[in-house]
């Protein structure tokens, strides 16, 4: 599916890899709708990309919707998603105290992690089921945002890699469930990036985790994850894929 002049809704679009994602689909010609918790974020990068911002809850039925109906009444129906939304966590699951971890903090992580990336990805789909095909038979191409950490969890990353394995176990599924209505689905697991919240380590720390690359012995560019995004969209026969891109990264138990 070509980008050029196709509606594009990506979540989490406000900062990091979402960030890049909605700056690079705008660079090649797409209408960006940047969804994100983050209004006043999103707004900035959307006035910055000639895009739209949609203030979302991705766990929330009500504020998808009205987020898509937003992003469609200004940029017509979406063909393209990118669902990068998520959040952290590193919690043992006994702690030093001898106390078993929190219920709640497991709930948290999947329900934004995994359970709101299958809400957008089930309402986007429903929608885009009823859009005429183009380029071949493609209505609709989505992209989850899994990790390394999908494979490789490190110590305390339970929840983290739990939700993040969920999204690795539902791309082939959902992509045959949804070859019927012509909608792709790939998943990629990106490693360590030069996020934000990655940059906000003490540079000894961010130099030490470069180290553990294999090559390049550096940390990714988001740049970098949104390039092989995009040409997820553009490839056609790539569907039900997870994609590592981690400099061949395995990560160790901490």
């Amino acid at each position: 599916m070509q980008i050029q002049g196709q509606a594009a809704l990506v979540t989490g679009g406000a900062s990091g890899l979402g960030e890049a994602t909605a700056r690079e689909l705008a660079r090649l010609g797409a209408k960006v709708a940047v969804l994100d918790r983050n209004a006043a974020l999103a707004e900035k990068v959307a006035a910055e990309i000639n895009g739209i911002a949609c203030a979302c809850d991705i766990t929330d039925t009500d504020s998808v919707n009205a987020a898509l109906d937003k992003a469609q009444a200004a940029h017509g129906p979406a063909r393209i998603l990118m669902n990068i939304a998520g959040i952290g966590s590193a919690k043992r699951i006994v702690g030093k105290d001898g106390q078993p971890a929190p219920l709640e903090d497991f709930v948290r992580v999947v329900q934004i992690n995994l359970i709101g990336t299958y809400n957008v990805s089930r309402l986007f789909a429903a929608r885009c089921a009823r859009l005429e095909a183009v380029d071949g038979g493609d209505k609709g191409v989505m992209v989850f945002t899994a990790s390394a950490a999908a494979f490789d969890g490190q110590v305390g990353q339970q929840a983290y890699s739990a939700s993040k394995g969920g999204l690795v176990g539902m791309t082939l599924p959902m992509a045959r469930d949804l070859a019927q209505h012509g909608i792709r689905v790939c998943t990629l697991a990106p490693g360590l990036f030069a996020t934000p919240l990655l940059l906000e380590l003490p540079e000894p720390v961010q130099h030490s985790l470069a180290a553990a690359i294999p090559f390049p012995p550096r940390l990714g560019k988001p740049s970098e994850f949104a390039e092989l995004a995009c040409h997820i969209v553009t490839n056609g026969h790539l569907n039900g894929e997870v994609i590592r891109i981690d400099g061949a990264l395995r990560m160790a138990p901490r």
